[in-house]
């Protein structure tokens, strides 16, 4: 009962932190409140059962479309909980945050994968064309303000690469998805929850 209660009051005091920190930050770059939300840990809550769901099936989807890869670069990785799925998957494996507190966290979490304070366009590990065998963009191209640009910034990077996206922000995203040449789609669910995954290739 009591174990319930404290879990209940950190989800209360997770939602009422993130309505705060999250002001302002949709589609608009917003680098420093995206670092503010991450004063408090897990700020997504990406250790609840529903975003595990999330991890599982874009493993899925990954290993099914690509097979063993020898790296990804993931964007937006925070604090790492989708890197640990990802280093399963490839031989080695890249996230960037423009958080200092997730990046932190995210290599104390997996200190053998690289990790970057760093957005697409500012990256430090090379910028010849297919750079990475795959290029993701989990649950993050809400937060840019260029979409075509950070597409087009994946598509030169990556020879293939993997967005998923909650289902309402569809109407902002799904647009400029459906531009990408030879897109895949595919769903994930979890009760009522779902996102799009689509993932191209650039050979």
């Amino acid at each position: 009962m009591i174990g319930r209660a404290k879990a209940l009051l950190q989800k209360i005091s997770r939602r009422s932190w993130m309505k705060y920190a999250m002001r302002g930050v949709g589609g608009a770059d917003n680098y420093e409140r995206l670092d503010l939300a991450y004063t408090v840990s897990d700020p997504w809550n990406l250790d609840s059962p529903m975003e595990r769901a999330r991890f599982d099936g874009t493993d899925r989807i990954v290993e099914s479309a690509f097979g063993r890869l020898g790296s990804i670069l993931e964007l937006g990785c925070g604090e790492g909980h989708q890197t640990e799925h990802f280093a399963a998957l490839a031989d080695q494996v890249y996230g960037l945050d423009v958080s200092d507190n997730a990046i932190a966290r995210a290599r104390s979490r997996l200190p053998q994968a690289q990790f970057a304070v760093a957005d697409v366009t500012t990256q430090p590990w090379g910028d010849e064309k297919g750079r990475f065998d795959l290029v993701t963009a989990c649950e993050m191209l809400y937060y840019v303000r260029d979409i075509d640009a950070t597409l087009e910034r994946m598509s030169h990077l990556g020879r293939a690469c993997l967005v998923t996206v909650f289902s309402p922000a569809l109407r902002r995203v799904g647009p400029h998805l459906a531009r990408m040449p030879n897109l895949h789609k595919d769903w994930i669910w979890h009760g009522g929850t779902v996102w799009l995954v689509a993932w191209w290739r650039n050979d």
